[in-house]
Formats: C-alpha cells, sequence, structure tokens
C-alpha cells in the first residue's frame, strides 16, 4: 500500500476588496450647482482587480481654523450623495452652491468595500464659492461665410469661455475666451460636425454649461463676381480677360454671350485662368459678354458687369 505525505500551508484570508485612494478629486462651481469629478483606481489595496465599490463617503466642509486635521474637517462637513459607482473609471457627483455662497471649503472622498470598510481619504480640494451666475441663454450658432458665428444673451456678464467639439472627438477642447456676447470662429470646415459649449465667468465661479445643437456647415456662400472684365479685338477672336478670383475653394470659370442684344448663352465652361478667347465670331455682328465663378460645391457667382464689342 502507498501513502502519500504532505504538509498544510499557511491559511488563506479572504480579501478586504477595499478601493485604492482616490488622488485626482476636482471641484468646480457650474450655474448654482459644484461640479465634484473623480476617478475609480483598478485595483484593491491589494492589488487585486475591482469589481465593485460598496460605500462612499463623500463630504465638503469648511477647512478648520488652527490647522488642517482630517477628522475635524470631517466631523463639521456634509455629506453628499453619490450615485451609485458601478466599478472603476470616471465618476461624477453634485451638490448645491447656494448654502456655501462666501465660504472657503475643502471636498474629499473615500471609497469602501461591501461591508463597509473604508479607504483613507482623498486629496482635500479647496474651493470658495462666489454668488452663481446665471445661465447664458438663446445660445445660438449660424453658419456664415467666414464661419461660424455665436452669439448669446447674458445680462450683467462679462467673461466667457467657449469650448468647441468637432467630428468624432470625445471631449470639447477650449477654443476662445471673449468678453462680448459673441464669436466668430473662423476655422471651420465644410462637412465638419460642431458642438459648441459656452460658460460665463466670473473670477473662480463658472457657469452650467450651455450646449448649442450639432451643426455641420454646408457650403451655399457663392464666390464673388468676376471684376475687372475686358474685351479686346484679336486676330479672328475676341479677346477676354479678368480680374483673378482668390476664394479657396474656386473651381472654375464660365463664360456667357449675347448676340445682337439677344439672351445670354452659354459658350464655355471649366476655365481656370481668367482668360478666354472667342473665335466663333463672325464680321459686322454685336456681341456682349459676361462671366460667372463656381466653387467646389457648386455655387454660382453673380454675373460680372457686361462688356461688348463689335467685330468690325
Amino acid at each position: 500500500m502507498l501513502a502519500g505525505c504532505g504538509s498544510i500551508g499557511e491559511p488563506l484570508y479572504p480579501a478586504l476588496n477595499i478601493p485604492l485612494r482616490v488622488n485626482d478629486l476636482t471641484a468646480v462651481e457650474r450655474g448654482d450647482k459644484i461640479d465634484i469629478r473623480f476617478t475609480v483606481q483598478p485595483r484593491t489595496t491589494e492589488g487585486m482587480v475591482l469589481t465593485q465599490v460598496g460605500s462612499v463617503d463623500l463630504r465638503i466642509g469648511p477647512i478648520p481654523a488652527g490647522g488642517f486635521n482630517a477628522n475635524d474637517w470631517a466631523n463639521g462637513a456634509t455629506k453628499i450623495a453619490v450615485p451609485t459607482l458601478p466599478g472603476p473609471g470616471a465618476a461624477q457627483a453634485q451638490t448645491s452652491a447656494r448654502d456655501f455662497v462666501g465660504k472657503q471649503l475643502a471636498v474629499a472622498i473615500r471609497l469602501g468595500n461591501a461591508r463597509g470598510r473604508m479607504n483613507d481619504w482623498s486629496n482635500f480640494y479647496p474651493i470658495t464659492v462666489e454668488q452663481p451666475l446665471a445661465t447664458p441663454t438663446d445660445f445660438k450658432a449660424v453658419p456664415v461665410a467666414e464661419g461660424m458665428r455665436l452669439t448669446w444673451n447674458a445680462p450683467g456678464q462679462t467673461a466667457f469661455r467657449i469650448f468647441r467639439k468637432a467630428g468624432e472627438q470625445s471631449q470639447p477642447s477650449q477654443l476662445a475666451v471673449t468678453d462680448k456676447p459673441e464669436y466668430l470662429d473662423t476655422s471651420t470646415e465644410y462637412g465638419t460636425a460642431y458642438k459648441y459649449y459656452l460658460q460665463g465667468i466670473h473670477d473662480k465661479a463658472e457657469t452650467a454649461v450651455v450646449e448649442s445643437d450639432l451643426i455641420t456647415p454646408k457650403d451655399i456662400f457663392p464666390p464673388q463676381a468676376p471684376s475687372g472684365l475686358t474685351a479686346a479685338i484679336g486676330v479672328g477672336a475676341v479677346e477676354l480677360a479678368w480680374t483673378r478670383n482668390t476664394e479657396t475653394d474656386f473651381k472654375e470659370y464660365r463664360v456667357f454671350r449675347s448676340e445682337e442684344n439677344g439672351p445670354y448663352i452659354q459658350i464655355a465652361a471649366g476655365l481656370e485662368a481668367p482668360i478666354y478667347s472667342d473665335r466663333k465670331i463672325e464680321p459686322g455682328k454685336h456681341y456682349r459678354y459676361r462671366i460667372s465663378a463656381l466653387d467646389q460645391t457648386g455655387n454660382t457667382s453673380d454675373p460680372s458687369e457686361p462688356v461688348e464689342v463689335t467685330v468690325p
């Protein structure tokens, strides 16, 4: 008979599953809310993968006089309700700003396991709460020839931040700061979808974010009418010349002719250079000419001022 032998190892204790400490908490006043954001780390204090946050303790409170002590601060701080945190990743919570106007505060959070065992407090984020600003209203974005014109109403406010999200961007980026309730975005591109966000600012306080509709600029703006058209009698031809258009989306010129004061008929298209020789002329006849410009999307300019000649 064979017999085996072995030894019993150290007992394995159940994992505590306490989330790692939050280290990136921020808080900002937006409108009449204090917006708090932080990241739940993907690991536990034991280095294991975090699958669930059991409890959350988020607080905001005055900074104690005579030096900062976490326990003293927590005893005098107000708890903030936090939506359920399903697991690791970015998280957000809000609380009313109106109860804290004029106060210097700190915000911090700690997370725990399902049994309520907590980790350490996060970084303590300071915030001075100002009187809330009114949210700008009637925010509009309208395509114009130069780009996208933004307008809004915000009585009493003197500074604004503008953010823009273009195409497939996941987050908006700051576009400009202005002291007027309007802005012209000249960096748009036709066919790209844009969404704009507006914040009124006052010292360190910000208004609630106002969002525009999703807008895709479409080129509906024709080129300038060609100018400087001249006509000269050459050898067996009328030689036309005019000033070159400068639009970046210019495509071509088209030439129109009227014979003996009749209607204008197109006689040439697809011209890239501002010149044309009309060789289909007859002696003794009177001709009038005018030119139109087209852009890449087919917008047609007004016709140029006409010129006229009589072939000898």
